[in-house]
């Protein structure tokens, strides 16, 4: 599904359990979210894939995304080391990322924010309200939120 503009839109899922990520792409998905859901597993791969470097070199296989969903306890790179590059490198400051994560600590919700997430979220502990929030939230970035044009 496009967004509004008829522009295609995609999603960089950034997620190590591989259990949650199946539930975001199969939540998203089912409610036909995204044209594409690109899953890495570590920071760095978020990274790489970010840059187009490695085996994400080619943009026109693993475009620039229109929403970064970010778990904050990740491999090799930490969530939060992502976010602070995203939101510090001019050509993704306007990417929207979406903290997606279990952790309620006050701590990672304001660091999260001092490093300019758009949203923080804790993921929800059953399917039907996990399922709910997927929807809801693919809803609000392709429907209600307006988005600059892409430079």
């Amino acid at each position: 599904m496009p967004d509004m503009s008829g522009t295609p839109f995609h999603i960089l899922l950034v997620e190590d359990n591989e259990d949650h990520a199946e539930l975001v792409i199969r939540g998203m998905r089912d409610q036909q979210v995204a044209n594409s859901i690109h899953h890495v597993s570590d920071g760095e791969k978020a990274l790489d894939y970010l840059f187009n470097r490695g085996p994400y070199s080619d943009n026109t296989e693993h475009p620039r995304p229109n929403l970064v969903l970010l778990d904050l306890r990740l491999p090799r790179v930490d969530g939060i080391d992502v976010l602070r590059t995203i939101k510090s490198t001019p050509e993704f400051l306007r990417i929207p990322v979406v903290v997606l994560t279990s952790s309620e600590a006050e701590s990672d919700i304001a660091q999260s924010y001092d490093y300019h997430a758009n949203s923080y979220i804790v993921k929800p502990l059953d399917f039907k309200s996990f399922t709910r929030l997927m929807k809801d939230l693919g809803s609000y970035w392709m429907s209600w939120n307006a988005k600059p044009a892409r430079d």
